[in-house]
């Protein structure tokens, strides 16, 4: 009888059930995925998740070995208890992984999106093999995963890894709360904040990009838009990128000089983007971080690609058992 994983990630507006056949240390199958709008109680979400996976189960057999629970924070890992995440209103102390096992009577585990993207990475992408990783998300948000010394690495209550807090410059695009933080410059949001005033200084100049031709287009310019612009030539749109990539290199250079990591893999934006971002990154951190520790790392695109997110919750599985 095949032994199966279960990886389930719940979203602000959907939740993902998936299910995994673990072939070998470094391989897993996947062999089905559920998705469905995210219900607004938090505990007829999760009747709603025990339901779909007993359904998976009963569709492809085999033994359940594992659950992982993908989640944004705050979160306890060491509890299973999600804490109020501002993308989930009303999922306030609930104890989802007691919730779960009750159903199922398997080991379960939870932890953010950013670690669970780390240890996909780390079991079954780019990561494989190494010790010392860094998973960054660099999507909506920016955090980060932590593999030190062949482990996840969460911090004395989960907050370890939230790089994207990490104030940057004095000003700038805001990110997590924060102006001129890491976030505020590398995520989506940020891309498009910073697009914005870029374009806005250009309309007032008379000398309108190409992806905002008149101020009532601002509100609606997304980070999308301004890669497009980029990859046909915009030159305000490419000085955006530019931007984004020095300060992304700046970020990287902290990691760098403070955990010595043998590899920094860069997810969602970063790996659609890379021809924009990766000269502009590596130069800045060739010029910031100490170069015996720099010599030793390398940074790539993540290797699970847009499947990244599949693979995450599954990994949180395989890690209960590992």
């Amino acid at each position: 009888m095949m032994t199966i994983l279960a990886g389930i990630d719940i979203g602000g507006t959907k939740c993902a059930v998936t299910v995994g056949r673990r072939k070998d240390h470094n391989e897993i199958t996947l062999l089905g995925k559920v998705q469905f709008p995210t219900p607004t109680d938090p505990y007829q979400t999760t009747t709603k998740l025990n339901s779909v996976l007993a359904q998976l189960m009963l569709e492809q057999g085999g033994s359940l070995a594992a659950i992982g629970i993908s989640c944004g924070g705050p979160l306890d890992s060491k509890t299973g208890v999600i804490l109020s995440p501002p993308n989930l209103p009303g999922w306030d102390h609930i104890p989802i992984t007691s919730l779960i096992k009750e159903h199922f009577g398997v080991p379960v585990g939870l932890q953010n999106d950013a670690n669970a993207c780390a240890l996909a990475e780390w079991r079954w992408g780019a990561g494989v093999g190494t010790r010392n990783m860094i998973f960054l998300t660099f999507g909506t948000g920016m955090g980060a995963g932590l593999i030190l010394d062949g482990k996840l690495y969460t911090g004395t209550n989960d907050m370890a890894g939230e790089m994207g807090h990490m104030r940057l410059e004095p000003t700038g695009p805001i990110g997590y709360g924060k102006a001129g933080s890491f976030e505020g410059f590398c995520s989506g949001g940020g891309i498009a904040q910073l697009g914005r005033m870029k374009a806005a200084e250009a309309l007032a100049i008379g000398q309108p990009p190409s992806f905002c031709q008149s101020e009532s287009q601002l509100d609606a310019m997304t980070a999308q838009q301004i890669a497009e612009a980029a990859q046909s030539g915009d030159l305000l749109a490419l000085q955006v990128f530019r931007t984004v990539g020095v300060q992304l290199g700046k970020g990287l250079s902290v990691l760098v000089d403070l955990l010595n990591p043998e590899l920094i893999v860069i997810g969602s934006i970063y790996a659609r983007q890379r021809d924009l971002l990766e000269a502009f990154a590596l130069e800045e951190l060739q010029r910031e971080a100490l170069p015996h520790a720099h010599r030793v790392c390398r940074v790539v695109p993540a290797g699970l690609g847009e499947l990244v997110g599949d693979y995450a919750s599954l990994s949180v599985a395989e890690y209960q058992v590992m």
